[in-house]
Order: C-alpha cells, then sequence, then structure tokens
C-alpha cells in the first residue's frame, strides 16, 4: 500500500513542492483535533491542547507510543482519519526527498551544478586519459579536492567521485568558469585542445580577476610571451611534460626552476667521476667543500653499481668512481674537484 501511494503521488504535479506535505500536515491537524472533541467525552485528556498535538505527532508518523489514545467509536475514526493523513504527508516527503536526491546526482553527473569549495585545484580541459593521470598525481600529491571543468562535448562526468567535481560548458563563459569556483580557486590549470584556445580560456580566467596560481600548458613554449600580456605571473609549462604540469600546480614556481635549468647560461646541470685518487668521499665534504669554493649543490650520486640515489644524506659516502649530479654556474674540471675536497 505505501508503494502504491508512493508511485501514485509521485505522478501529482504539485508534489514538486516542499510545501505539499507542510498543508497535508496543516489540514488534517486543524480538521482531526474539533472533530476528536466532538467524538470524546468532555473531560478527555486528549484533546487538551498539550496533549493533542504530541498524541498528533506521535499518530500521524505512525509511532503509537499509547500514552494518549481515543477511548470512543467515533474518536477511533478520527484517529484512523490521522493515520492515513500521517501516511500521505510522509509519502510526500520522502517522494520530493527522493526527487531532489536524484535531481542532484543528475546534475553533479551531466555537470550543471554549482561548484562550492574554496582552496581547490580547477582543471580547464579535458582530455581521456590524459586528464585522469593528472588528476591521480594531483591526489597523491595531496590535492583534498579537484574541480573538472571540461567543454560541451564532454556529455557526463568521466571521473565520478565524492573528491571530483564536475562542471561542464563552454570554458570561456565567465558563468561556467563561476559555477566551477575559479575565483576562489587556489590553482587553475588550463589544458586546452590548442595554444589559441588556451590563451582565450586565460583571458576569460583573468577577467574574472582570480588570485589563484595559473598554470597553462602550451604546445608552443614561444607563446609565453602572449600569455604574458593577459597576466605576467601566468606561469607556462610545455604540454609534453605532465610531470612538470602537475608539480607546478602544487608547487608553485618550480616548473619555472626546471627551465631554468635546462636553459644556458646561470646555473646548470653538470655530472663529474669522483678521481680514484680520493678514494670514498662523504656527501656532507661534496656539499660543504664544493659549495663553498665553487657553488656547488649536488643532486644524486650514482655508485659503481649503477644505483642512482637523488638527495643523498649527507651521512653516506660516495665511493671513488662514483658519479656526482650536481648544479652549478660552471662544470668543474678533475683539479678543480681534487683541490677542494682535498682542502
Amino acid at each position: 500500500m505505501p508503494l502504491f501511494l508512493t508511485r501514485l503521488l509521485a505522478r501529482l504535479a504539485f508534489l514538486s513542492s516542499w510545501a505539499t506535505p507542510a498543508a497535508v500536515v496543516l489540514f488534517v491537524f486543524c480538521t482531526s483535533w474539533p472533530l476528536m472533541a466532538l467524538a470524546e467525552p468532555a473531560d478527555s485528556d486528549l484533546v487538551r491542547p498539550g496533549n493533542y498535538w504530541w498524541y498528533f505527532v506521535v499518530t500521524a508518523a505512525t509511532v503509537g507510543y499509547g500514552d494518549l489514545y481515543p477511548t470512543s467509536d467515533w474518536g477511533h475514526l478520527v484517529g484512523v482519519y490521522v493515520i492515513i493523513g500521517g501516511i500521505v504527508a510522509l509519502t510526500t516527503v520522502f517522494t520530493k526527498l527522493a526527487t531532489v536526491l536524484e535531481q542532484a546526482k543528475g546534475r553533479r553527473m551531466l555537470g550543471s551544478n554549482t561548484v562550492d569549495a574554496t582552496g581547490h585545484i580547477v582543471l580547464l580541459g579535458y582530455e581521456p586519459g590524459r586528464t585522469e593521470r593528472f588528476v591521480d598525481r594531483l591526489r597523491a600529491e595531496g590535492a583534498d579536492r579537484v574541480v573538472l571543468c571540461a567543454p560541451e562535448e564532454v556529455g557526463t562526468h568521466p571521473m565520478p567521485s565524492p573528491e571530483i567535481d564536475f562542471v561542464r560548458g563552454q570554458l570561456t563563459d565567465e558563468a561556467v568558469l563561476r559555477r566551477a569556483a575559479v575565483p576562489k580557486a587556489a590553482a587553475v590549470l588550463i589544458d586546452a585542445h590548442g595554444d589559441n584556445e588556451a590563451l582565450a580560456i586565460a583571458v576569460a580566467v583573468d577577467h574574472l580577476g582570480s588570485p589563484a596560481h595559473i598554470v597553462v600548458a602550451l604546445r608552443d613554449t614561444d607563446r609565453t610571451s602572449l600569455m604574458h600580456y593577459v597576466d605576467k605571473n601566468i606561469h607556462c609549462v610545455p604540454w609534453h611534460l605532465p610531470r612538470m604540469i602537475s608539480e607546478e600546480l602544487t608547487s608553485p614556481g618550480i616548473g619555472e626552476v626546471y627551465t631554468e635549468l635546462m636553459a644556458h647560461g646561470g646555473a646548470n646541470t653538470y655530472s663529474l667521476r669522483i678521481p680514484e685518487s680520493l678514494g670514498s668521499v662523504s656527501i656532507e665534504d661534496c656539499q660543504l667543500a664544493l659549495g663553498r669554493k665553487h657553488g656547488v649543490t649536488v643532486l644524486a650520486v650514482r655508485d659503481g653499481a649503477g644505483t642512482l640515489v637523488v638527495n643523498p644524506s649527507w651521512q653516506s659516502e660516495a665511493p671513488a668512481g662514483s658519479v656526482l649530479y650536481y648544479v652549478s654556474p660552471r662544470r668543474l674540471s678533475d683539479r678543480q674537484v681534487e683541490d677542494a675536497l682535498r682542502g
């Protein structure tokens, strides 16, 4: 019977409002009270104002504690009326609640909802496989919440997860960007289908005045200057280096460090082999002696067995013949290395 009532009432248009169950409850209460007062004896505790509302609530909710109940035949009939009215009211509540939940789920899956978030990461653009890898890296690096803002051709949420929100629409549309909470984001990645589209999206994001760290994946890094016309604080990263893009989102500025290390001039990355004449040396001696004399920072060491250790412990040893990888203003000769470490 309740299932039948649910299906029947779900088809009625007036159930689209939360006012419906309230109206049912109010109507049943206002009509049942005077009927109960007429049906019950004049000295009945049931119809007293302080008691009837409690009886009505527990009866309409089909709880029925039994502390108050009608004693006359007509009172029993009014009690049945209250029970039926309560079932109808509860049915309308559950029907409306189920509809709201279903609609919310549908809006989330279709990307038509508005995200309520702060300090999150927004990904503008979607490419199957590539975007999933971005999200996995960001989640692994501690990103609590990610918003995927995809173009209209992406029909439904490609990565349904409570931690990944989905917004769908034209990526240059201000309303779509606001639904993705771009103005309140900590970082924004623009990963478009092409550099021209990326430039247009960057203009739209800049128009919002977002304080977020904006990262643009470019296929042609020579277009970085065009992005800087939009905002000099936009960080451009090569499109084909997804690992660098992910790190730039979570560690702002690291992409620029990588670019400088790979560029000619200034500090650069080199390698050297520890001379056999020095024997085994400690990483601490390498860091201190080479750093003081030549401005060197040791990044990694590869021992004779071929094992590479990045950011080696200062307490570890580098056997003779090991290869050191370091950052320095210039390449060091074997003689410079020997003089520094012997000194």
